[in-house]
């Protein structure tokens, strides 16, 4: 759930934001970058105000960095137990970390996209027959923590959530699981490129 104000009047801008918050209490900001009414509800296109990113642990063979296996971290203890290690390095590059909902985030300008510097995943997708997408990622630093190596990326893909408004103050997100909402999700995405 969220606080929530958005006019339904104007066509959304960057101006317009809202703030998230997860079962935990974190916060994220987010620009509407797109609205659609559809049969009495209101849906909206959301993506962070700061730049998402991830952290990868790394699992190495007998020191062979080549053949290391790349371990997107999201267990929330994990991540809490090497925050500050990341917090620190990225600082580094006048970037801050920060432990938001459903994704972290740093606020900062990003150093300029290198080929060497991209990194392409294999995750799992939303799709039922568990097929792998790839992700590709911008590497941002590196650091160790209790002799474990760790690297931070951020998505070259945007980041988007699909949002439902319960009322004025108040929204939830919601998963294009189902054929409508994908629809809808589809709708919000070709308005936006219009």
């Amino acid at each position: 759930m969220s606080a929530y104000l958005f006019n339904q009047e104007n066509e959304p801008d960057e101006s317009d934001s809202i703030t998230l918050y997860d079962e935990a209490g974190r916060p994220l900001d987010c620009y509407v970058e797109n609205s659609l009414e559809q049969e009495d509800a209101q849906y909206l296109l959301l993506m962070p105000v700061d730049i998402p990113v991830v952290i990868i642990a790394w699992e190495e063979d007998d020191d062979e960095t080549e053949d290391a296996e790349a371990i997107l971290l999201e267990d929330q203890e994990e991540i809490s137990g090497i925050f500050a290690d990341a917090k620190a390095v990225l600082a580094e590059l006048d970037l801050s970390l920060k432990y938001t909902a459903y994704t972290l985030t740093v606020s900062g300008e990003l150093p300029p996209i290198e080929d060497e510097d991209i990194l392409t995943l294999e995750i799992e997708g939303n799709d039922p027959a568990g097929e792998m997408e790839e992700e590709e990622l911008q590497f941002l630093a590196s650091f160790y923590h209790e002799e474990e190596r760790y690297s931070i990326y951020t998505p070259l893909a945007p980041l988007l959530f699909l949002a439902k408004a319960i009322s004025e103050t108040q929204i939830e997100l919601v998963h294009p699981d189902n054929d409508e909402l994908k629809h809808i999700l589809e709708e919000l995405l070709f308005e936006d490129a219009d």
